[in-house]
């Protein structure tokens, strides 16, 4: 499968994921951060008492590391679980969950629409951790998940940003090349996956041009944050909610 110097081809980018679901858990798991990260920016959606009465969308789930850092953080709080990438799905779905967590595979795009799954909103809050990047057209996305938030809802986006750093470039192209591409292929024996990560991650916005993204995309009180570790100003939690006044 060809990566260009944009990734792969957003519409095959669920299929990739289906390669590496198998190595997946493992490969992230070797990442001291990658999981509290996860759940440092759930925890950042600052959900109220411990997510009582909330309806919430794990936008993207992959293997469900979000799905745990939602539920970490709102345990009381019904949770929709989607992603696109049936053995990504499939993995998830193994590991034992709550009554309150539900998981469907779909494409994010194709949520809320007619002939799409049974999925429709208001959600209170929406964490979509890895996913905007991968997505054909963010924009329309963005707007998407605005109209599927109640007024006042939030939207945590959990997602790598180098953009405004030449310092966090550097350490991107060493961590990939010196640990995720090797490791991606001594687990699998295919790099397509890793060799995207490495790829898009080095093309989307810089922090600075997605917060204003966000805006454009209808988002008001728009801020955001970077994680601690060797993930500061690589990974970060950008942090928007639906207009009060809006109307779906």
């Amino acid at each position: 499968m060809r990566v260009d110097k944009a990734g792969l081809p957003r519409r095959d980018v669920p299929g990739a994921f289906d390669v590496g679901a198998a190595a997946y858990d493992r490969l992230v798991g070797a990442n001291p951060g990658y999981h509290a990260n996860l759940e440092l920016s759930a925890r950042r959606m600052q959900l109220p008492e411990g997510g009582r009465g909330l309806r919430l969308l794990d936008a993207g789930c992959g293997t469900g590391a979000s799905t745990s850092a939602l539920l970490a953080a709102a345990p009381e709080a019904e949770i929709v679980a989607v992603d696109a990438a049936g053995g990504m799905l499939e993995a998830a779905r193994a590991k034992p969950w709550p009554p309150s967590v539900r998981f469907v595979h779909s494409r994010i795009e194709d949520l809320g629409g007619h002939g799409g799954p049974d999925v429709h909103g208001p959600f209170d809050g929406i964490l979509a951790a890895y996913l905007v990047r991968n997505l054909p057209d963010p924009d329309a996305q963005l707007r998407a998940f605005r109209g599927l938030l109640r007024p006042g809802g939030i939207l945590a986006v959990h997602e790598y940003s180098v953009g405004d750093s030449a310092a966090a470039r550097r350490i991107w192209h060493a961590v990939c090349w010196g640990i995720i591409i090797p490791s991606g292929w001594w687990r699998t024996r295919d790099t397509t996956l890793y060799r995207h990560l490495w790829r898009s991650v080095l093309v989307f916005d810089g922090a600075t041009r997605f917060r204003r993204r966000m805006r454009d995309a209808g988002f008001t009180g728009v801020h955001g944050d970077t994680m601690p570790g060797w993930e500061r100003n690589i990974v970060h939690t950008f942090l928007g909610y639906a207009p009060q006044g809006y109307q779906q």
